[in-house]
């Protein structure tokens, strides 16, 4: 069945992609991104994918709109070159904030990228972690919605991070169902902070929900950008007597000045996932990575072999 199977990867986490070939056991399938001078990007598959099921690593992060095109030529090429089905893994989804109207004459640009992506001939969706479920509605192809939550449990299980001497914080309303399921993960109660965001990237915290006196505090959010809800956060409840604080997210976007604040911030250490390629400088000692290779690698497997995706999400 591996001959079946084809990996290839874009230019925007290459590390991620062979991680998940070498785990898949087999190597990257040879192509070439090349960009012009003028901006235009061109993509050549350098093997055969006929009959294949082939599947690309493609992280849609900064610069958005660079990786974005760069995964609809790739899937045009495949698609040309007869591949059985175009299967892209995006574990972090650009656009994803951008799911529904706020006020009027706004676009929802999260559909219209299910609209690109099913348009140029993608046939599955892995990803991971949407900023909103309901995204995974706007597509009309199956979608593969992975959790990095299994990770983030064993990782502060490993530390003795659980029961009554830990509480989890989630960094506005919008996030509690998501603090919910690792606290129950971890056998603890949950705190919550209510937020008013007067502009984007721009946060302020009016009041905290629950105890955090005494406990190590445990944020959880899907992302993190310019850093401003989190440190923010983490400065209010140690202000209210918390012991310790922890920041984890799926997805370190860590926008300037993110990497100052987590730096002069009073978090501990901040985890993260290798969805988004971090760069040398943004990757300080408070900030700890977790990979999700594994998980994808085992996703392309039952994709394959017709199994269910969903055990993935369990709790060992």
């Amino acid at each position: 069945m591996v001959d079946s199977v084809k990996i290839f990867a874009g230019t925007s986490n290459k590390e991620l992609a062979q991680k998940i070939a070498e785990k898949y056991g087999m190597e990257l399938g040879k192509a070439e991104v090349v960009r012009f001078k003028d901006g235009e990007v061109f993509v050549k598959i350098d093997e055969t994918v006929r009959g294949r099921d082939v599947f690309v690593v493609q992280p849609t992060s900064e610069p958005v709109n660079e990786n974005l095109m760069e995964l609809l030529i790739f899937v045009d090429a495949l698609k040309r070159a007869s591949a059985k089905s175009i299967n892209v893994i995006v574990p972090y989804y650009g656009y994803a904030r951008q799911d529904r109207k706020s006020s009027p004459r706004e676009p929802i640009t999260s559909k219209l990228v299910a609209n690109l992506l099913t348009k140029a001939g993608v046939t599955r969706l892995l990803t991971m972690d949407l900023h909103a479920d309901q995204i995974q509605g706007f597509f009309d192809i199956p979608v593969d919605h992975l959790q990095a939550l299994p990770l983030m449990v064993k990782y502060f299980k490993s530390k003795g991070f659980y029961g009554d001497k830990v509480v989890v914080v989630s960094p506005d309303i919008g996030g509690v169902k998501r603090a919910r399921k690792l606290a129950e993960k971890l056998d603890c109660k949950i705190a919550i902070i209510d937020k008013r965001r007067p502009k984007p990237n721009m946060s302020e915290v009016m009041n905290l929900i629950g105890e955090v006196e005494g406990k190590i505090a445990i944020f959880i959010d899907d992302m993190i950008d310019t850093a401003g809800t989190i440190t923010n956060g983490a400065t209010a409840i140690m202000e209210r007597g918390a012991k310790e604080a922890y920041a984890c997210c799926t997805h370190a976007v860590f926008s300037d000045p993110a990497i100052e604040r987590l730096t002069a911030s009073s978090l501990t250490e901040i985890i993260v996932t290798d969805s988004i390629r971090l760069p040398e400088r943004k990757k300080i000692d408070k900030v700890k990575i977790l990979s999700v290779d594994e998980l994808f690698a085992e996703a392309i497997n039952r994709v394959v072999h017709n199994q269910s995706v969903s055990e993935l999400f369990e709790v060992k």
